[in-house]
């Protein structure tokens, strides 16, 4: 809705930018406080942070571009230009997990104890991330009239103008808020490490793959022909978690 956040003479600070940045200090912060709840050194959380930070942008930036080229083939300068949109998660996801892995593996550190303490905080960083869509007008949804629909009128908007649409980036916000509510409370109650991580990514997969129904954007082209990118990698990821979490259950009963 409001592209723009603060206009300095020639300098401009994006609404986008700004909810991105809001939300990885958030994730750090909430990581931050897990770990000293659970008695793990902070400073290699916030470490890890940083790296899984660099990378996730870098990799959300390449899956976009990858499934989306003829936007940059035509102007390769838009690459550069985050501020219009255009971090894919599972890009981000994919890129952070191997960087996050290697550091985990250098470190020595405990894999799924770290990863449930990460878990919240990419539920909650990802709810401001889309705040900052819904300001930009990216991942925008599909023309409706429901009484819920947003029209943007702003031209500086990446949303079409003047047509009432699906509040996709909303929905979104609202589904990562309620995942991360979610783990918030579970987490004093998990029976093993590595159920909220799994928990988190099955979630996520299923609530994103159910909004790209009413996404009207493009995301590339179809996958078989009718799904989009994300609802395929959903599609393979939610068993996946299924499946590690009954890995990860049975293993902790055998130590016990």
């Amino acid at each position: 809705m409001y592209p723009i956040l603060l206009k300095l003479g020639k300098l401009s600070l994006h609404t986008y930018g700004f909810f991105v940045a809001m939300g990885f200090l958030a994730g750090i912060l909430i990581a931050k406080r897990e770990a000293k709840r659970l008695g793990e050194d902070p400073d290699r959380i916030m470490d890890l942070s940083f790296y899984v930070m660099v990378s996730a942008i870098l990799g959300s930036r390449l899956f976009y571009i990858i499934t989306n080229p003829e936007i940059y083939l035509s102007d390769p300068l838009e690459i550069f230009k985050l501020w219009n949109g255009g971090l894919v998660f599972y890009g981000g996801f994919i890129a952070a997990l191997i960087v996050g892995l290697i550091y985990l593996k250098i470190k020595k550190m405990p894999l799924w104890r770290t990863t449930d303490i990460a878990a919240p905080s990419l539920a909650a960083g990802q709810f401001l991330g889309r705040l900052g869509c819904f300001s930009a007008g990216c991942c925008y949804g599909k023309a409706c009239n429901l009484p819920w629909a947003v029209t943007f009128t702003n031209p500086d908007s990446l949303a079409p103008l003047g047509i009432p649409i699906h509040p996709t980036q909303l929905y979104h916000a609202i589904s990562n808020l309620s995942i991360f509510a979610f783990l918030w409370f579970f987490r004093g109650r998990k029976k093993y490490n590595g159920q909220l991580f799994w928990l988190y990514i099955l979630l996520y997969a299923v609530t994103r793959s159910l909004i790209e129904i009413f996404r009207g954007d493009f995301r590339g082209e179809p996958v078989l022909g009718v799904l989009s990118a994300a609802q395929a990698v959903g599609i393979i990821i939610a068993p996946v978690a299924v499946v590690m979490m009954i890995i990860l259950k049975k293993q902790a009963g055998r130590t016990l």
